[in-house]
Formats: C-alpha cells, sequence, structure tokens
C-alpha cells in the first residue's frame, strides 16, 4: 500500500455511456489510416494512446485525467462510479489530477473512429470527439417512425434493415399517390401509418403519415425525410397534395434529412398539416372513416 493511501471495498465495475467534456466517449480504434484529403497518415503505434485508455471503461481519457497514489489513471466519469476507488489497487483515488498524461495527449493524432465507414482524416487528440460528433461518415439511426428502433448503420444497411426487419414498402420512382385508411378516426388522437421509401434519382425518400395533437387540435401531417446527409437533401424538393370535392391543399418543401428525427420534424410541423375535421371533409361520406389519397412529387433542383 502507497504510503498515506487508504483501502476501498471493492467496487463493481460499469460501462458509461456519456462523458463530461460536452461530447460522446469513443472506444479507441487501432488500425492504420489510409490516404485521403486533409490531414491524414498513421496513428502512432508506439503505446503512448494505450495509456489514455479508461481501465474501467476501455475508452479515451479527456481531462480532467485522475491517478491514485500508485499512478493508475481513470477517467472523471469512471472516478465517481467506482465511488473514488481505484478499481487496479484499491486505494483512495483523491483529486489527483494526472497533469503529465494530459499533456502528452495534446501530442497525439489519432484517426476518427468512423474510418472504417468512409473517414480517412486523423485529428489533434482534444479535436477528434468534438469531429466525429458531426463526422458525415457516423452511422444513421433507423428512420423508422413506428417503434423506438435502436439500429444504426449507412444507408445501403438501413434500407435492406427497413425492408427486412420492418416490411417497409419500397417503391421506384418520384411521383406517388397514397391512400391512408383509418376507422374510427376520432377516437385516434396519435397514430402512425406504415413508413413507404422512394427509390428517385439513385437516392432514397422517407414518406411519414400520422396523425397527433398539435396544441389541443388533433391533426394529420405528412412530410418527407432524405436517407442522407442535409446538405445532399437540399438539393431536391417535394409537393404533397390531398384534395376532395373540388377542394386541394399543397404543400411544397424541402426533404429533411434523416439525421433530424421523425419526432423533430413532426413537431416542427414542416409538412403537410391537415386539420382533423378537412381531412374527414376530404375523406367523404359520414364522415366516420378517413380515406385520405395523398400525392406527391420529389424533383432535384438545377
Amino acid at each position: 500500500m502507497a504510503p498515506g493511501g487508504s483501502a476501498c471495498k471493492d467496487v463493481i465495475e460499469s460501462h458509461p455511456k456519456t462523458l463530461k467534456y460536452d461530447v460522446a466517449i469513443t472506444k479507441i480504434d487501432k488500425s492504420v489510416t489510409r490516404t485521403a484529403s486533409g490531414k491524414h497518415g498513421m496513428q502512432s503505434t508506439n503505446g503512448v494512446h494505450e495509456l489514455l485508455e479508461c481501465p474501467v471503461c476501455t475508452t479515451l481519457m479527456y481531462p480532467p485525467i485522475y491517478q491514485c497514489p500508485n499512478g493508475h489513471t481513470l477517467c472523471s466519469n469512471c472516478k465517481l462510479r467506482v465511488h473514488n476507488c481505484c478499481p487496479t489497487c484499491r486505494l483512495e483515488m483523491g483529486n489527483i489530477r494526472c497533469l503529465a498524461l494530459e499533456k502528452v495527449a495534446e501530442s497525439l493524432e489519432l484517426p476518427c473512429t468512423h474510418q472504417n465507414l468512409g473517414c480517412q482524416d486523423i485529428f489533434p487528440y482534444y479535436s477528434k470527439l468534438k469531429h466525429e460528433q458531426n463526422c458525415r461518415f457516423r452511422p444513421y439511426n433507423c428512420p423508422y417512425a413506428g417503434s423506438e428502433c435502436s439500429i444504426t448503420g449507412d444507408i445501403p444497411f438501413l434500407v435492406t434493415h427497413l425492408k427486412d426487419d420492418h416490411n417497409v414498402d419500397m417503391h421506384d420512382g418520384c411521383t406517388f399517390n397514397h391512400r391512408y385508411v383509418k376507422s374510427h378516426p376520432h377516437e385516434v388522437e396519435n397514430a402512425t401509418w406504415m413508413l413507404t421509401v422512394f427509390n428517385c434519382y439513385g437516392r432514397q425518400f422517407c414518406l411519414h403519415f400520422e396523425a397527433f395533437q398539435l396544441g389541443m387540435a388533433p391533426v394529420y401531417i405528412a412530410f418527407l425525410r432524405f436517407m442522407g446527409e442535409d446538405e445532399e437533401a437540399k438539393k431536391f424538393s417535394y409537393t404533397l397534395e390531398v384534395g376532395g370535392y373540388g377542394r386541394k391543399l399543397t404543400w411544397q418543401g424541402v426533404p429533411r434529412s434523416i439525421r433530424d428525427s421523425h419526432r423533430k420534424v413532426r413537431d416542427s410541423q414542416d409538412g403537410l398539416v391537415l386539420p382533423r375535421n378537412l381531412a374527414l371533409f376530404f375523406s367523404g361520406g359520414d364522415r366516420q372513416e378517413l380515406k385520405l389519397r395523398v400525392s406527391g412529387r420529389i424533383w432535384k433542383e438545377q
């Protein structure tokens, strides 16, 4: 036992999901980068970066980095999780900062975690995670809105996932005409219809339709999301149209990237919003059944 150190009780190791460094934690990637635009090269293999691996959560450590009296280091998140007790030697951690290791980290350059998905650049240690939060190669969340799906991946993977696991309808073409039907619509405050995906201009677009409460008013909303980055989504436009009995309502907009959740798009009302009474008027009959036909078109801006 080190002089002045006190023993701790055994602690249970846990794996945190976030780090108090204004960014999410990331696993260390020990592979070699390939040449690309921007800063690039080969990751250091001298083991220095391995010193920055937290022994509990096995992620890279960022300031403040703590050390026990015997010199064992620990990230700030895990220091709290192990109740200030060193998981290596069981001495009390105290509040000793490992300033030397924090300084060494400044000299390191590491590849983006998403290099296996296509990002080839390397970054200074303290810039790496902020880049990864907005890296255009980072995985996308599943765009399916009918359930809280936790699957992530690139676009080709998600297209297959939507088709095989969610049984989503896939259509080729840039025009569409869909009919949405619901019995007893007055009893439905929140409902999500099956997602539809369109292959258009070699890209994929998700058509959403759902009922929700806008304040105290029951409404329906239809909108389009683009399976790709926001800057690519802005190259496209779309229209949605609904009507009946000599009346029609038209919406024109720009598809939102699936980087924005369907809930975020819905709550921003960035789509064709239709009050329930008007939707039932367009449906005709005795207004006891929703029979709404939504047509639309997608085109690429020049």
